[in-house]
This record gives structure tokens, C-alpha cells and sequence, in this order.
């Protein structure tokens, strides 16, 4: 019977590392997130199949019932996506330990819990993706992704042709190595000029602290685009809902599985890699249907010089 023992041991193992960490279950149902899910746990205040649990580690499936304070837990909501037009002087964090507006702050009662993809500094502003969906969001941050995130930039200075077209060898300031990044200027009034600055890392300040490593300081930052999503007509404050039909074509979403009797949210595929040497196809830009004319809060492009 001893030489059972061990084997029985690795099947319960294999079970208990089945299904999903039920604090990423509560976080995607949209209670709340998975640090605070855990906290819930730690509290006593979930349980599974009536036994209450005293710690996050614990994996649940299809099977199981979860209940939250009392209330049985509501399965995952399928994957949503929202274009945000973030305006400067929010904090993109769910809690700011200076008491600082938040992006979530502004939009409670418009949206349900959400989590952005990436972020936007303080003083920056322009296109801001928001997911229901963490994985989704993790996916979409990653460079590997290939998706550029594309700004107009406003600068004092006077910008050097030259020095710009060499931020595409990538730049190191500080210490810390940045990939390439597309410059090109558009528009040269007086000391101040408008930059397109085209980027796909993304790194904390990217944008700002490269420029003013050439000796031009940033007055205004606009994001215009995240890989095939753009800014568009938006105001700023404004909040679009991405289509299902058009989150399935532009992020190639796999068919959805089922986690708990409902939907689950979808899974990426790989990040495209190029065929035969040849860069993969352009996603086509999704934007409001309303108007193509660029947003008025952009200066009218100018020829470039670059």
C-alpha cells in the first residue's frame, strides 16, 4: 500500500494545479482586482463548494462554486475593449498614493471595472486603450506585439534633422537603452515645433526624456495611436466601445473556451512573425466612423523635413 501512497500524492498535485488561481477568477468576473481578490481570501470572506478559504493558493474549474461575500460569483464577461481620450491631468492608476485624479476616477460611472493597456503620464494626453481583460492587456503592452504607438509632439527647441533620423538606431539615456523610434517633424514655428514620434516599446517617459536628451523640451504630448487604434475625432473625455466583429479581426482572437459554464475570455494568438523576410500586413486603422478629419486638437500636418 506504501508504493501507492506516492502516486496518489501526484495525482492530488495534478489537481490541485487545474483550472485557474481563483483570485484571477474573482478579478476577471470584475469584482475586484486580483490583489484585492487575495486580500478578500486572506479575510475569510470566500469560499469554495461551502468551504471557506484561508489562502489564495488554490486553483478552481468549471465545477466549482465560488462565492464572494455571501453572493454566488457571476462567470467572466467576454473580452471588451474601449478607446478613452485620456485629457492631461489624470493619473492613469487605479489608486494614486498623492490623491491625484484618476482615469478610473473620471470614468466610474461610464464603464465597468477596466484596466488600461499601457499608460499615459500625468501631463500626456490622447489615446488610452481600457480592457476588461488583463490577460488581453499584458498581451497587447508586449513590444514583441509589433504594434506602434504613434504621437504629435510639441517642442521648444530647434529640432536637428539628423539627430531625429538617428533615434531609429535606437538611443541609450542614462543608462537605460531605447529601441528605435520614427521622428520626422512636421512643422517648424519660431523656437517651438511639431514632431510625429512613432514608437513600440513604450518604456516609462519614453518620448519626453529622449527629447530633451537632444536638447528639446516637451510642451504638449499627444497619443494619436496604439498599433490600428487612433484617436480619430474624439474629445477629450471621450469613451468609444471597439466592436466584437472588429476586436476579432484586428487582434486575431482565438474561439473562446469555457471556464465556469460561460464564455471565457479570448487567447491571443503568437505575436505575428514576418514570412519569407517580408514584414507582416498593416492592421487597417480603426477610428470613429463619424469623420475623417484629424482631430482639432493637432496642428495641420506639414510637409515633412526628414
Amino acid at each position: 500500500m506504501k508504493k501507492d501512497e506516492p502516486a496518489a500524492g501526484k495525482e492530488a498535485a495534478a489537481g490541485e494545479f487545474a483550472g485557474e488561481r481563483i483570485a484571477k477568477v474573482i478579478a476577471r468576473a470584475g469584482i475586484c482586482s486580483r490583489r484585492d481578490a487575495e486580500r478578500l481570501i486572506e479575510e475569510g470572506r470566500v469560499s469554495v463548494d461551502g468551504e471557506v478559504l484561508k489562502s489564495p493558493a488554490r486553483n478552481v474549474g468549471p465545477d466549482n462554486v465560488v462565492v464572494v461575500d455571501g453572493k454566488p460569483l457571476a462567470g467572466p464577461d467576454r473580452t471588451r475593449l474601449w478607446r478613452y481620450h485620456k485629457p492631461a491631468g489624470l493619473v492613469t492608476t487605479h489608486k494614486d498614493p498623492e490623491g491625484r485624479r484618476t482615469v478610473f476616477d473620471a470614468l466610474r460611472t461610464q464603464l465597468p471595472r477596466v484596466i488600461s493597456i499601457g499608460r499615459l503620464d500625468l501631463n500626456s494626453e490622447g489615446l488610452l486603450l481600457l480592457t476588461n481583460d488583463g490577460a488581453l492587456a499584458r498581451r497587447l503592452e508586449l513590444p514583441e506585439t509589433g504594434w506602434t504607438r504613434r504621437y504629435r509632439v510639441r517642442v521648444h527647441g530647434t529640432p536637428d534633422p539628423e539627430r531625429l533620423a538617428a533615434l531609429a538606431k535606437g538611443i541609450t539615456v542614462e543608462g537605460i537603452q531605447y529601441g528605435g523610434i520614427e521622428a520626422a517633424i512636421d512643422r517648424v514655428q519660431g523656437r517651438n515645433a511639431w514632431l510625429t514620434v512613432g514608437l513600440k516599446e513604450g518604456k516609462n517617459r519614453e518620448v519626453r526624456r529622449v527629447l530633451e536628451h537632444l536638447g528639446l523640451q516637451v510642451s504638449r504630448l499627444i497619443r494619436i495611436a496604439y498599433g490600428p487604434f487612433q484617436l480619430g475625432m474624439m474629445e477629450p473625455g471621450g469613451v468609444d466601445e471597439v466592436p466584437p466583429k472588429v476586436i476579432r479581426e484586428q487582434l486575431g482572437l482565438k474561439a473562446p473556451k469555457r471556464v465556469h459554464g460561460t464564455a471565457d475570455s479570448p487567447v491571443l494568438p503568437p505575436a505575428p512573425k514576418p514570412a519569407d523576410g517580408r514584414p507582416p500586413r498593416k492592421p487597417r486603422p480603426v477610428t470613429a466612423q463619424s469623420s475623417p478629419r484629424r482631430p482639432e486638437t493637432l496642428p495641420p500636418r506639414g510637409r515633412r523635413s526628414l
